[in-house]
């Protein structure tokens, strides 16, 4: 199985989504992780959306930003689950709509997570989505 965690530098875990830079994937078998990889994610600055604001970002939960949220969920398609600290109620829906178990955590070490992850006690504290 392969778990993503949102991440600007592979140490801690992003504030955010959909500001995040990158995906750390893991690999992960018989509670062991095998391996991990850096990936590149798309931010809210996604080219083609339907919901820019003055500033430039996106947000929202309504179904114009689909398109956003996949493009931002591409690069993950073959993991079970993705973890965050943070993110909007619209992306949270589009990851379980992708087939990934999305948790929200207050962990901050990417190390800490993954390993929760493994041993069954990270828990999602969906009080912080937005």
């Amino acid at each position: 199985m392969k778990v993503a965690i949102v991440t600007d530098d592979g140490k801690t875990i992003s504030q955010h989504f959909g500001k995040a830079r990158y995906y750390q994937v893991y690999e992960i078998q018989d509670d062991i992780i095998k391996g991990s990889e850096r990936r590149p994610k798309a931010g809210h600055h996604v080219e083609g959306s339907s919901r820019q604001n003055e500033v430039g970002g996106i947000h929202g939960h309504d179904h114009g930003d689909a398109a956003t949220h996949n493009s931002m969920l591409s690069n993950i398609t073959d993991c079970e689950a993705i973890i965050a600290r943070g993110m909007g109620w619209g992306a949270f829906e589009a990851m379980k709509e992708a087939g990934l178990k999305p948790f929200i955590t207050d962990i901050e070490s990417v190390d800490e997570a993954i390993r929760a992850y493994i041993d069954g006690k990270l828990d999602s504290h969906t009080e912080r989505l937005h």
